[in-house]
């Protein structure tokens, strides 16, 4: 029997780094003390957790779950416990050939889910080393395999100046994409459809880059996140809920791009929503552009074409362990979707004792199968290839296949 795993370059396009505890103490100058991002045993619990000043925020492997012996909100006690492949890139590169994936897109975890915290730092210097920090530390992390390890800058979204030298600056070292919150009300900021984006959205495309909106980036407080770790660990049924609505998060985004004019203003600008499914992206697609028409929307703004038509144009979709109705969305949209493993996270296709995911391997064979040549190129390679500069071609060598 073919193994598609095997016939093509599997490009994974959501993938996350547990950040190492020296990351910032290592990069950052000393002169802020305890300000800057640094880790420390809870005085309660005992488990190392990171800290800005006595904030406390999430332990440190606290979404390292891939291959962990309990089911979430369980989770590795300390970096050590857990796989070497969350957070060292060599063993990175193993785990990718075990689970058949040629290259993976890289997102942070402390940096996006706990944004506001950078955001909100009394010292903009402070908050800037710290997002520069990071990228160089991302850079350097995939420089061992350039081909296979595709960083994605985060940039300080609170001086529009300073995101626009770092776009450049990272986009030099090697960064291929940008991330952008899917939501910035949390902090004050306009959402991605209002001009005062303009001047950062025309860099970006001027140095094509996609615009990635990862679920769950920048449009929690960590105060609602404390809260919601504390219902789960004391609910499975809130766990169930509460992360499955995150993986919706992304639809305002999406409508937001393909109705706000953005796509007008910038036709050249690719962006991707990440970690949130593709099965329902026909159903908004066709509700946008029923209701375009209903509203008389269409008239208002007769020089706009309909929604789906920006999509098809500039939108990206990614799916994992989706399966009855994927492709069908896959066949309406063949240019627009592709595959993702959100490893390590609790929810990635991560094979473990406490895991109900299979090998990233056996899910592209049962889930994929059936599809035409040009689609699975496209699903599994082509699509990702072309947003974030991929060179590697779609088919793997026949013999390397065999």
């Amino acid at each position: 029997m073919r193994q598609l795993s095997e016939e093509f370059h599997v490009v994974d396009v959501d993938t996350h780094i547990i950040e190492p505890p020296d990351l910032w103490t290592s990069r950052v100058s000393n002169k802020w003390g305890k300000l800057v991002p640094h880790v420390r045993p809870d005085p309660k619990s005992g488990i190392e957790r990171w800290y800005i000043g006595d904030e406390k925020l999430p332990s440190v492997a606290s979404v390292a779950h891939a291959g962990w012996t309990e089911f979430p909100p369980g989770f590795p006690p300390t970096l050590e416990q857990a796989d070497p492949a969350t957070w060292k890139a060599a063993h990175r590169l193993e785990r990718m050939d075990q689970y058949g994936i040629h290259a993976q897109v890289l997102y942070p975890n402390l940096l996006g889910f706990q944004c506001e915290t950078f955001l909100r730092m009394n010292d903009p210097e402070l908050g800037l080393a710290c997002v520069r920090a990071y990228n160089d530390f991302l850079a350097e992390w995939c420089s061992i395999a350039t081909d296979r390890l595709i960083p994605v800058m985060w940039l300080p979204f609170w001086n529009l100046e300073a995101s626009i030298a770092e776009v450049e600056r990272a986009a030099r070292i090697g960064h291929k994409g940008v991330i952008f919150g899917n939501d910035f009300s949390a902090v004050n900021l306009p959402s991605i459809g209002d001009p005062h984006w303009d001047p950062l959205l025309s860099v970006i495309q001027d140095r094509e880059l996609s615009i990635n909106f990862h679920i769950g980036f920048a449009n929690r407080t960590t105060e609602q996140l404390k809260i919601y770790q504390r219902k789960v660990a004391n609910e499975k049924a809130t766990f169930v809920r509460e992360s499955t609505l995150m993986f919706m998060g992304n639809v305002q985004a999406i409508a937001e791009v393909v109705l706000s004019g953005v796509c007008e203003r910038f036709p050249r600008l690719n962006f991707v929503s990440v970690e949130s499914g593709a099965s329902w992206l026909p159903f908004l697609m066709e509700a946008l552009d029923w209701q375009w028409k209903n509203s008389g929307a269409a008239h208002v703004f007769p020089s706009r074409g309909l929604p789906s038509e920006y999509f098809r144009r500039q939108v990206f979709g990614s799916f994992w362990f989706e399966r009855d109705l994927l492709k069908q969305a896959i066949e309406l949209y063949p240019n627009n979707i592709m595959f993702e493993t959100d490893f390590p996270h609790p929810t990635s296709l991560s094979p473990g004792p406490a895991s109900y995911a299979e090998n990233p391997r056996k899910v592209i064979q049962d889930n994929l199968s059936g599809l035409s040549e040009d689609t699975l190129a496209k699903v599994l390679h082509d699509n990702a290839a072309r947003l974030y500069h991929l060179t590697t071609p779609a088919r793997r060598p026949v013999a390397q296949a065999a």
